[in-house]
């Protein structure tokens, strides 16, 4: 089924099309580059599919590299980089991942019958001469998208079941435009949910990073749950649906823990982390009614959520520490050493992140005021001590541990260590102390006393 259509397409993208083209080849724009020109958005990748098998795509083009099984040569073209395929075919899918094997066909039917969904099986050829430019769309991909439907392509049991993936990609398209899954799509994930055991931890991660990125992320959640996704994945998450939230009586944990997520900024991947998982060890330690520790049982499970999906070391760091202490509880009575204390144990790098997040469980918990004023005032206060230069590790005494063995004639040693400690001490009960003259006066005080 072909219509005549213009879509807004880079020219180096339509010259890839073109000098296929010339040499007496087929080639369309294809897949998600269409969908995304349809929908009026640049897409972040250009895919060129054509009956040119790789070796022959490779000499018409000086900047190519081609170095997989599947027929897709990379192309330079002008500033962008287009992903050139030859039609193909694929067969066996033993581990509901890659395909056992791949043939390349001179039929773009054929290769567009093997895509996922409906709106990512179509195609575009450019306008040449007089002649406009052409949708290839017998799947009904447009249709579908106009109407916010994402549909299978085929037999949807038989598209999950060659690539697991594609039902955490599913969710992830819904959620990210907007989409209705119809009932029979939806319905072959209930089925094949369990499938998604056999992803590997980096494509789960790479898929839940953006399903994250949406303005409203626990869409995607609620709807993995749905479709038992969820239960498979995270079972974690699924099972803080049997316990109750205390602070909203309407909530269960669940819920929560998706309220506050939607609640975190929309660009910050560990906070938005630290929001689904902040309560994620209450289920463990529910006990007459309350949650004692959970903070540091929801800090082991999500280590253990996050190292399993394979997120980077640093971003489970920041989102562990940070479910460790969201917890802290503020006083109008605390002295000037206690805030200054709670900077040092939380970090004073994790101060804004910890704040948001803290907002973020309050409007989670079913807070109705913008103003937290407890919070407000505990940010006002840690303010005034971070602009009074305040020394919040042991980085910001005046002196270290060279000038106390030079000061004192110590060797390295773990007296060296004590006395900066108890400097720090010293320092955080009274800022004034630091200065380089009273710091050397308190060591010797401090190794004298010892």
């Amino acid at each position: 089924m072909a219509t005549a259509l213009e879509l807004k397409v880079p020219a180096d993208v339509e010259k890839v099309v073109d000098v296929l083209l010339d040499a007496k080849h087929d080639a369309y724009v294809v897949g998600g580059s269409v969908r995304d020109a349809l929908r009026g958005v640049d897409p972040h990748d250009w895919d060129v599919t054509t009956d040119a098998k790789p070796e022959q795509i490779e000499k018409l083009f000086k900047r190519a590299l081609y170095n997989n099984r599947f027929g897709t040569v990379v192309v330079q073209s002008g500033d962008h980089v287009v992903e050139v395929t030859t039609y193909r075919t694929e067969a066996g899918y033993a581990d509901h991942r890659r395909p056992d094997a791949v043939a390349f066909t001179a039929s773009l039917e054929e290769d567009l019958e093997r895509r996922d969904f409906t709106m990512n099986a179509m195609a575009w050829r450019p306008p040449r001469g007089a002649k406009p430019g052409e949708l290839i769309d017998p799947h009904h991909g447009r249709k579908d998208l106009e109407g916010r439907v994402l549909r299978a392509v085929g037999d949807p049991d038989e598209r999950f079941g060659e690539d697991a993936l594609r039902m955490l990609r599913a969710i992830r398209f819904a959620t990210l435009l907007d989409l209705h899954i119809e009932p029979r799509t939806a319905e072959a994930i209930r089925r094949n949910a369990a499938l998604t055991a056999d992803l590997s931890g980096e494509r789960i991660q790479q898929e839940i990073t953006k399903m994250l990125s949406a303005p409203r992320p626990s869409v995607a959640f609620q709807m993995m749950s749905e479709l038992g996704v969820l239960a498979v994945i995270c079972p974690e998450l699924e099972d803080s649906k049997g316990t109750p939230q205390e602070k909203a009586a309407a909530f269960n944990v669940f819920d929560h823990l998706l309220a506050t997520l939607d609640a975190t900024p929309q660009d910050d991947l560990p906070l938005r982390l630290a929001g689904l998982f902040h309560d994620i060890g209450k289920p463990e330690t529910f006990a007459d009614g309350h949650f004692h520790q959970h903070e540091f049982v929801g800090e082991a499970k999500a280590r253990a959520i996050l190292r399993r999906w394979k997120f980077d070391k640093d971003t489970i760091a920041e989102v562990t520490h940070l479910i460790r202490h969201h917890m802290f509880w503020y006083q109008m009575e605390w002295t000037g050493s206690a805030v200054r204390r709670f900077i040092r144990k939380v970090g004073l790098e994790n101060i804004p992140a910890l704040f948001a997040l803290r907002r973020a469980d309050n409007i989670g918990s079913g807070a109705r005021s913008p103003r937290m004023y407890a919070l407000d005032a505990l940010w006002q206060r840690v303010q005034e001590e971070i602009a009074a230069a305040t020394a919040f590790s042991l980085r910001d005494l005046q002196i270290d541990g060279n000038d106390i063995k030079r000061e004192l004639g110590l060797e390295p040693g773990p007296e060296v260590g004590r006395i900066l400690n108890e400097l720090f001490e010293r320092v955080t009960d009274n800022p004034a102390l630091n200065e380089r003259d009273k710091l050397l006066a308190l060591a010797r005080e401090i190794h004298r006393a010892r």
